[in-house]
């Protein structure tokens, strides 16, 4: 199985995606729903529940885990890709989305072997946007990428710490979301500079969309990272053909979370227009 690890049920927008692109394979998703959100919590905590989360997915036979959530893969996908995998799971691999999505908004195509400071995008100067938690914003995991690949774009990242909640209670529009977003916004609504693009660093936020679509410039064009990461990693599998054949394809998908399995089914079958059964599973803290 592949396995799909996010904090909550907002990495269903990523897994969606992946079954549009890649719907052959197995899949099991993780949502560690008893402790969300990650956003706020310190780098060392975000570590120690992503790697619970990874370990488990590992012992359930995932050979492959794909990181959604934009925390996670900000504060822990390094040190576990480094410091663990060589010495417990040298045959496993973990992924992330702040990579695919850097390449995205830096205007690589894909298929595109990224290669820092040789592979510029078409426009190598204007302004970019990520949307975040503040734990994403805070470890300039974006920065970084961006200054690799495209070190001539000027990069605006915003901290957005009440979405994430609005999203979790389900609210999606109306004149208090409203608010909130365009409170968050500021820095890019007029008279600012309209940024080129602009990228929904978190799996909640494509959630909030249609809202966002009527507040954000109209020239200014909004990355969904569900689809994004879903094309590059299908080039990913094309480019490593021994991890690819570790993939079994039998079209099934499990879904667990360590809270509520009834309150978890409920949203993730608006989210993937499936109804789905959830159930509870306990890692080592949660």
């Amino acid at each position: 199985m592949i396995g799909v690890f996010d904090s909550g049920f907002g990495g269903l927008t990523v897994l969606s995606a992946l079954l549009r692109e890649l719907p052959d394979y197995d899949y099991l998703y993780l949502a560690d729903s008893a402790r969300a959100p990650y956003g706020a919590r310190s780098a060392e905590v975000v570590n120690e529940f992503t790697l619970e989360a990874v370990e488990w997915l590992f012992e359930q036979g995932c050979p492959l885990v794909v990181l959604a959530c934009n925390t996670a893969s900000a504060r822990a996908l390094r040190n576990i890709q480094q410091l663990h995998l060589p010495k417990r799971w040298p045959d496993r691999r973990v992924l992330g989305v702040v990579r695919p999505s850097v390449e995205a908004l830096a205007g690589i195509p894909v298929g595109t072997v990224a290669i820092p400071d040789q592979t510029a995008p078409a426009e190598t100067s204007g302004l970019v946007a990520v949307l975040g938690t503040q734990a994403t914003i805070a470890s300039d995991s974006y920065g970084i990428e961006l200054r690799k690949l495209a070190p001539r774009l000027r990069l605006l990242q915003q901290a957005c710490p009440l979405w994430v909640p609005l999203v979790e209670a389900g609210e999606l529009d109306g004149p208090g979301t409203e608010f909130f977003l365009r409170k968050a916004l500021a820095p890019l609504l007029p008279p600012h500079e309209a940024p080129r693009r602009v990228l929904l660093g978190c799996t909640h936020y494509p959630l909030l969309l249609p809202a966002l679509r009527r507040i954000v410039p109209a020239e200014t064009e909004i990355l969904d990272q569900g689809g994004l990461v879903a094309e590059r990693l299908a080039d990913w599998m094309r480019r490593h053909p021994e991890q690819e054949a570790k993939l079994t394809r039998g079209g099934t998908r499990r879904f667990c979370t360590t809270d509520d399995p009834a309150w978890f089914a409920a949203r993730g079958e608006k989210l993937l227009g499936s109804p789905i059964r959830a159930e509870r599973v306990r890692l080592r803290t949660a």
